[in-house]
């Protein structure tokens, strides 16, 4: 993602770090990472011929945003991360920090970057950015699985997505609400000065603190990755930012 693919944006001090974080790591994860998610849907429309599918991500919470995703179609089930284990680097850095550039340059399969964040109505930031996007992913013979990444932007390493979701068959759909997951890699101090900064500017709520794109080793907590327990209200981040249920709504529809 880059500086010329978002909207013009008045350059306050906010804002500009706003634009700042989001030109530079291409905001973005991911769920289920168990065979839950995979099911017994059809594989694609051949497995010996590339397809492309239409993936549409819609942000369900009242004011949590989420990062541009990294969409990915696979071979096997289960390449990218899995619930109870430790968070592979593409996941931690985009957990973290949003940063897509590891996962981008890592995984194997089709991988495709989103463009924009998702951000809810009725929040400063849903002037500059939709709460739903739709792109197409393409997928080359043998892939027949989807993952997709998101960081939840305001929160220590929470992300969203699916994980190894089986691509449907031609003509056909899927779609899959998705809940918030916990990387387990960054305490969850919920301060703005442990947060990247387009938390506050994209949600109103602000602090004292610009925040931060880069991982404190102070901060590191060595668990795995596991449903997240939501905003506890600890610090800076509040009620505004929490969320009750999924946190997102993928839609995959076979070309």
């Amino acid at each position: 993602m880059t500086l010329a693919s978002l909207p013009t944006l008045r350059r306050s001090r906010r804002t500009a770090a706003i634009v700042a974080l989001l030109g530079v790591t291409a905001l973005g994860v991911a769920a289920c990472g168990d065979d839950d998610d995979a099911g017994d849907a059809p594989p694609a429309a051949s497995a010996d011929e590339a397809a492309s599918y239409e993936v549409t991500i819609r942000n369900l919470t009242p004011g949590q945003p989420l990062t541009p995703p990294v969409a990915v179609a696979h071979v096997e089930q289960n390449q990218y991360f899995e619930v109870d284990a430790e968070a592979p680097a593409g996941i931690q850095a985009i957990a973290e920090n949003g940063d897509n550039s590891v996962a981008l340059g890592a995984w194997d399969g089709s991988v495709q970057g989103g463009d924009t964040p998702l951000v809810p109505a009725g929040t400063p930031g849903a002037e500059m950015f939709p709460d739903a996007v739709t792109f197409t992913v393409e997928a080359d013979a043998g892939e027949t699985y989807l993952s997709l990444v998101q960081m939840l932007i305001c929160t220590n390493d929470g992300f969203t997505g699916v994980n190894s979701l089986a691509l449907p068959a031609a003509g056909e759909s899927v779609t899959r609400e998705v809940v918030g997951y916990d990387a387990g890699t960054e305490n969850n101090t919920e301060a703005f000065v442990d947060i990247v900064p387009p938390c506050q500017g994209l949600i109103g709520v602000t602090g004292d603190s610009e925040g931060t794109g880069e991982s404190s080793p102070d901060l590191a907590e060595g668990g795995t990755i596991g449903e997240h327990v939501g905003i506890q209200q600890t610090a800076d981040l509040t009620d505004v930012h929490a969320w009750d249920g999924p946190v997102a709504e993928i839609t995959v529809r076979a070309g």
